[in-house]
Protein backbone atom coordinates (compact mmCIF):
# COMPACT_ATOMS: atom_id res chain seq x y z
CA UNK A 1 0.00 0.00 0.00
CA UNK A 2 3.00 2.30 0.80
CA UNK A 3 3.85 1.91 -2.66
CA UNK A 4 0.98 2.68 -4.15
CA UNK A 5 0.68 5.84 -2.63
CA UNK A 6 4.40 6.45 -3.30
CA UNK A 7 3.42 6.05 -7.05
CA UNK A 8 0.20 8.26 -6.36
CA UNK A 9 2.37 11.49 -5.51
CA UNK A 10 4.72 11.00 -7.97
CA UNK A 11 2.50 10.41 -10.99
CA UNK A 12 -1.28 11.66 -10.10
CA UNK A 13 0.06 14.81 -7.57
CA UNK A 14 3.81 15.37 -9.55
CA UNK A 15 5.83 15.32 -6.76
CA UNK A 16 9.72 15.78 -7.50
CA UNK A 17 11.76 12.58 -6.99
CA UNK A 18 13.92 13.68 -3.79
CA UNK A 19 10.24 14.23 -2.25
CA UNK A 20 9.02 11.11 -3.11
CA UNK A 21 12.34 9.21 -1.72
CA UNK A 22 12.00 11.34 1.96
CA UNK A 23 8.08 10.16 1.76
CA UNK A 24 9.13 6.63 1.25
CA UNK A 25 12.07 6.80 3.64
CA UNK A 26 9.47 7.85 6.08
CA UNK A 27 6.72 5.32 5.92
CA UNK A 28 9.41 2.54 5.51
CA UNK A 29 10.68 3.99 9.04
CA UNK A 30 7.17 4.36 10.74
CA UNK A 31 6.14 0.94 9.27
CA UNK A 32 8.95 -0.60 10.41
CA UNK A 33 8.60 0.66 14.13
CA UNK A 34 4.89 -0.31 13.78
CA UNK A 35 5.78 -3.71 13.45
CA UNK A 36 4.66 -4.15 10.02
CA UNK A 37 0.99 -2.35 10.42
CA UNK A 38 0.46 -0.35 7.09
CA UNK A 39 -2.61 1.19 8.44
CA UNK A 40 -1.92 3.88 10.84
CA UNK A 41 -3.73 4.39 14.75
CA UNK A 42 -3.90 7.15 16.88
CA UNK A 43 -1.87 5.68 19.61
CA UNK A 44 0.53 3.81 17.53
CA UNK A 45 1.20 7.66 15.79
CA UNK A 46 1.73 8.82 19.21
CA UNK A 47 4.26 6.09 19.88
CA UNK A 48 5.63 6.82 17.01
CA UNK A 49 6.30 10.52 17.96
CA UNK A 50 7.56 10.18 21.47
CA UNK A 51 9.96 7.33 19.72
CA UNK A 52 11.30 9.99 17.20
CA UNK A 53 11.48 12.90 20.44
CA UNK A 54 12.98 11.00 23.00
CA UNK A 55 15.08 7.65 21.93
CA UNK A 56 16.39 8.91 18.73
CA UNK A 57 16.80 12.53 19.69
CA UNK A 58 15.38 14.10 16.64
CA UNK A 59 14.15 17.56 16.47
CA UNK A 60 11.10 19.09 16.18
CA UNK A 61 11.18 19.97 12.85
CA UNK A 62 11.99 16.27 11.44
CA UNK A 63 9.26 14.92 13.88
CA UNK A 64 6.68 17.50 12.08
CA UNK A 65 7.84 16.35 8.92
CA UNK A 66 7.47 12.68 9.58
CA UNK A 67 3.97 13.75 10.77
CA UNK A 68 3.05 15.44 7.59
CA UNK A 69 4.31 12.09 5.67
CA UNK A 70 1.98 10.25 7.71
CA UNK A 71 -1.27 12.78 7.35
CA UNK A 72 -0.91 12.66 3.86
CA UNK A 73 -0.36 8.79 4.12
CA UNK A 74 -3.44 8.64 5.64
CA UNK A 75 -5.47 11.01 3.23
CA UNK A 76 -4.65 8.30 0.81
CA UNK A 77 -5.89 5.41 2.73
CA UNK A 78 -9.04 7.81 3.19
CA UNK A 79 -9.76 8.04 -0.36
CA UNK A 80 -9.27 4.62 -0.84
CA UNK A 81 -11.81 3.65 2.27
CA UNK A 82 -9.45 2.05 4.06
CA UNK A 83 -9.53 4.79 7.55
CA UNK A 84 -12.94 7.20 8.04
CA UNK A 85 -10.65 9.59 9.73
CA UNK A 86 -6.98 10.95 9.87
CA UNK A 87 -5.60 9.83 12.76
CA UNK A 88 -2.50 12.49 12.96
CA UNK A 89 -4.85 15.29 13.13
CA UNK A 90 -5.34 14.18 16.92
CA UNK A 91 -1.61 14.11 17.62
CA UNK A 92 -0.28 17.54 19.45
CA UNK A 93 2.83 18.47 17.45
CA UNK A 94 6.14 19.85 18.56
CA UNK A 95 6.60 23.52 18.57
CA UNK A 96 9.51 24.57 16.18
CA UNK A 97 11.08 27.62 16.12
CA UNK A 98 10.56 29.67 12.85
CA UNK A 99 13.79 29.89 10.91
CA UNK A 100 13.95 32.84 8.86
CA UNK A 101 15.15 32.47 5.08
CA UNK A 102 18.53 33.04 4.41
CA UNK A 103 19.15 35.64 1.44
CA UNK A 104 21.95 37.29 -0.36
CA UNK A 105 22.73 41.15 -0.09
CA UNK A 106 21.52 42.75 -3.44
CA UNK A 107 25.47 43.96 -3.60
CA UNK A 108 26.75 40.30 -4.02
CA UNK A 109 24.30 38.99 -6.49
CA UNK A 110 24.72 42.61 -8.08
CA UNK A 111 28.93 41.44 -8.45
CA UNK A 112 28.08 37.98 -9.78
CA UNK A 113 26.11 39.33 -12.55
CA UNK A 114 28.84 42.06 -13.41
CA UNK A 115 31.87 39.77 -13.14
CA UNK A 116 30.00 37.16 -15.83
CA UNK A 117 28.45 40.10 -17.87
CA UNK A 118 30.60 38.28 -21.13
CA UNK A 119 30.13 34.14 -20.34
CA UNK A 120 27.06 33.61 -22.79
CA UNK A 121 28.99 34.85 -25.46
CA UNK A 122 32.63 33.95 -24.88
CA UNK A 123 32.68 31.41 -22.23
CA UNK A 124 32.49 27.45 -22.99
CA UNK A 125 29.28 25.50 -23.27
CA UNK A 126 29.16 24.49 -19.15
CA UNK A 127 29.67 27.78 -18.30
CA UNK A 128 27.08 29.25 -19.96
CA UNK A 129 24.83 26.69 -18.55
CA UNK A 130 25.95 27.41 -15.01
CA UNK A 131 24.98 31.05 -15.58
CA UNK A 132 21.82 30.38 -17.11
CA UNK A 133 20.68 28.52 -14.14
CA UNK A 134 21.69 30.91 -11.60
CA UNK A 135 20.42 33.70 -13.75
CA UNK A 136 16.92 32.08 -14.34
CA UNK A 137 16.80 31.10 -10.51
CA UNK A 138 17.96 33.96 -9.30
CA UNK A 139 15.36 36.28 -11.64
CA UNK A 140 12.43 34.52 -11.44
CA UNK A 141 12.67 32.88 -8.16
CA UNK A 142 11.42 29.13 -9.52
CA UNK A 143 12.10 26.50 -7.47
CA UNK A 144 14.58 24.18 -8.53
CA UNK A 145 12.32 20.66 -9.87
CA UNK A 146 10.57 23.75 -11.80
CA UNK A 147 13.39 24.90 -13.29
CA UNK A 148 14.50 21.44 -14.39
CA UNK A 149 10.87 20.88 -15.72
CA UNK A 150 11.45 23.60 -18.06
CA UNK A 151 11.08 23.27 -21.74
CA UNK A 152 11.74 25.58 -24.58
CA UNK A 153 7.92 25.85 -25.28
CA UNK A 154 7.74 27.03 -21.61
CA UNK A 155 8.96 30.18 -23.00
CA UNK A 156 7.18 33.05 -24.41
CA UNK A 157 9.25 35.87 -26.54
CA UNK A 158 6.75 37.78 -27.52
CA UNK A 159 4.81 38.39 -24.24
CA UNK A 160 8.21 37.76 -22.23
CA UNK A 161 6.66 35.70 -20.22
CA UNK A 162 7.74 31.94 -18.70
CA UNK A 163 4.98 29.12 -18.19
CA UNK A 164 5.93 27.43 -15.02
CA UNK A 165 4.71 23.89 -13.87
CA UNK A 166 4.51 23.76 -10.06
CA UNK A 167 3.48 21.90 -7.57
CA UNK A 168 0.10 20.30 -7.61
CA UNK A 169 0.22 21.13 -11.78
CA UNK A 170 -0.56 24.40 -11.20
CA UNK A 171 0.51 26.84 -13.97
CA UNK A 172 1.77 30.17 -13.33
CA UNK A 173 2.90 32.81 -15.88
CA UNK A 174 6.27 34.97 -14.75
CA UNK A 175 7.40 38.22 -16.64
CA UNK A 176 10.94 38.09 -17.71
CA UNK A 177 12.53 41.38 -18.15
CA UNK A 178 14.53 41.86 -21.43
CA UNK A 179 17.66 41.01 -20.26
CA UNK A 180 16.63 37.35 -19.07
CA UNK A 181 15.48 37.42 -23.02
CA UNK A 182 18.13 38.07 -24.74
CA UNK A 183 20.43 36.00 -22.16
CA UNK A 184 18.35 33.18 -23.13
CA UNK A 185 18.23 33.89 -26.80
CA UNK A 186 22.40 33.72 -26.49
CA UNK A 187 21.91 30.66 -24.78
CA UNK A 188 19.85 28.37 -26.95
CA UNK A 189 22.01 29.57 -30.00
CA UNK A 190 25.25 27.96 -27.93
CA UNK A 191 22.61 24.74 -27.20
CA UNK A 192 21.78 24.24 -30.61
CA UNK A 193 25.18 24.32 -31.76
CA UNK A 194 25.39 21.17 -29.34
CA UNK A 195 26.81 17.60 -30.96
CA UNK A 196 23.28 15.90 -29.60
CA UNK A 197 21.36 19.10 -29.03
CA UNK A 198 17.19 18.70 -28.91
CA UNK A 199 15.60 21.62 -29.77
CA UNK A 200 11.82 21.09 -30.32
CA UNK A 201 9.51 22.19 -28.40
CA UNK A 202 9.44 19.77 -25.67
CA UNK A 203 12.89 19.74 -25.59
CA UNK A 204 14.40 21.20 -21.97
CA UNK A 205 15.18 24.93 -21.64
CA UNK A 206 18.37 24.15 -20.05
CA UNK A 207 19.75 21.08 -21.11
CA UNK A 208 23.35 19.08 -20.43
CA UNK A 209 25.65 19.07 -22.87
CA UNK A 210 24.45 15.65 -24.03
CA UNK A 211 21.20 17.57 -24.56
CA UNK A 212 19.61 15.76 -21.98
CA UNK A 213 17.22 16.93 -18.98
CA UNK A 214 19.22 18.84 -15.98
CA UNK A 215 19.13 17.14 -12.54
CA UNK A 216 19.02 18.08 -8.98
CA UNK A 217 22.62 17.53 -7.81
CA UNK A 218 24.07 19.38 -11.26
CA UNK A 219 21.67 22.11 -10.63
CA UNK A 220 23.25 22.05 -6.99
CA UNK A 221 26.43 21.91 -8.38
CA UNK A 222 26.52 24.75 -10.79
CA UNK A 223 25.04 27.58 -7.85
CA UNK A 224 27.65 26.51 -5.40
CA UNK A 225 30.46 26.56 -8.46
CA UNK A 226 29.33 30.01 -9.56
CA UNK A 227 28.52 31.91 -5.91
CA UNK A 228 31.70 30.53 -4.67
CA UNK A 229 33.28 33.05 -6.69
CA UNK A 230 31.69 36.19 -5.48
CA UNK A 231 34.14 36.77 -1.95
CA UNK A 232 31.05 38.27 0.02
CA UNK A 233 29.10 35.00 0.13
CA UNK A 234 30.17 32.55 2.59
CA UNK A 235 26.80 30.86 3.48
CA UNK A 236 25.22 28.32 2.15
CA UNK A 237 24.83 28.36 -1.74
CA UNK A 238 21.78 26.75 -3.25
CA UNK A 239 18.91 27.07 -5.37
CA UNK A 240 16.61 27.76 -2.58
CA UNK A 241 18.39 30.68 -1.26
CA UNK A 242 18.21 32.45 -4.89
CA UNK A 243 14.74 32.35 -4.51
CA UNK A 244 14.45 33.68 -1.13
CA UNK A 245 16.55 36.44 -1.94
CA UNK A 246 14.48 37.80 -4.90
CA UNK A 247 10.87 37.39 -2.53
CA UNK A 248 13.17 39.35 0.49
CA UNK A 249 14.13 42.19 -2.57
CA UNK A 250 10.59 42.44 -4.34
CA UNK A 251 9.49 43.30 -0.40
CA UNK A 252 11.96 45.11 0.10
CA UNK A 253 10.87 47.60 -3.42
CA UNK A 254 7.18 47.76 -1.80
CA UNK A 255 6.24 44.66 -3.90
CA UNK A 256 2.75 43.31 -2.25
CA UNK A 257 2.80 39.91 -0.95
CA UNK A 258 -0.56 39.05 -3.10
CA UNK A 259 2.26 39.75 -6.09
CA UNK A 260 4.51 37.50 -4.62
CA UNK A 261 2.82 34.66 -3.40
CA UNK A 262 1.89 34.32 -7.13
CA UNK A 263 5.46 34.53 -8.07
CA UNK A 264 6.25 32.23 -6.62
CA UNK A 265 3.77 29.99 -6.47
CA UNK A 266 2.87 29.80 -2.68
CA UNK A 267 -0.53 28.25 -2.19
CA UNK A 268 -1.20 30.34 0.99
CA UNK A 269 -0.33 33.78 1.45
CA UNK A 270 1.10 32.35 5.38
CA UNK A 271 3.68 30.61 2.91
CA UNK A 272 4.98 34.21 1.82
CA UNK A 273 4.42 36.20 5.12
CA UNK A 274 7.74 34.68 6.63
CA UNK A 275 9.87 37.28 4.34
CA UNK A 276 8.38 40.66 5.92
CA UNK A 277 10.48 39.47 8.87
CA UNK A 278 13.49 39.72 6.75
CA UNK A 279 11.78 42.96 5.67
CA UNK A 280 11.84 44.60 8.95
CA UNK A 281 15.33 43.33 10.02
CA UNK A 282 16.64 45.14 6.82
CA UNK A 283 14.39 48.37 8.07
CA UNK A 284 15.70 48.13 11.19
CA UNK A 285 19.42 47.58 10.27
CA UNK A 286 18.81 51.24 8.24
CA UNK A 287 17.27 52.80 11.09
CA UNK A 288 19.55 52.18 13.56
CA UNK A 289 22.50 53.47 10.75
CA UNK A 290 20.55 56.91 9.52
CA UNK A 291 17.99 57.82 12.78
CA UNK A 292 19.63 60.80 14.55
CA UNK A 293 18.44 59.74 17.96
CA UNK A 294 19.59 55.84 17.04
CA UNK A 295 22.89 56.88 16.16
CA UNK A 296 23.58 58.90 19.40
CA UNK A 297 21.95 56.20 21.75
CA UNK A 298 18.67 57.56 21.89
CA UNK A 299 19.92 60.96 23.56
CA UNK A 300 18.58 64.43 22.45
CA UNK A 301 20.56 66.09 19.83
CA UNK A 302 22.22 69.08 19.91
Amino acid sequence: MTEKFISYIRDIRRYSPRTCDIYRDVLAEYVAFAGGVLVPEYQQIRNYEVHLLDEKGESARTVNLHLSVLSSYCKFLMKEGLLQSNPVHLVTRPRQEKRLPVFYRDESMQEYFETHAGTLEYGDYESKLRYMIVSLLANTGIRRAELIGLNRSSVDFARRELRVLGKGDKMRKIPLVPCICEELLLYLTSASSLKDASDGPDAPLLQTKKGGRLYPVLVDRAVKHELSEVPDITGRKSPHVLRHTLATDLLGSGTDLNSIKELLGHSSLAATQVYTHNSIERLQSVYNNAHPRAKNGGKNGD
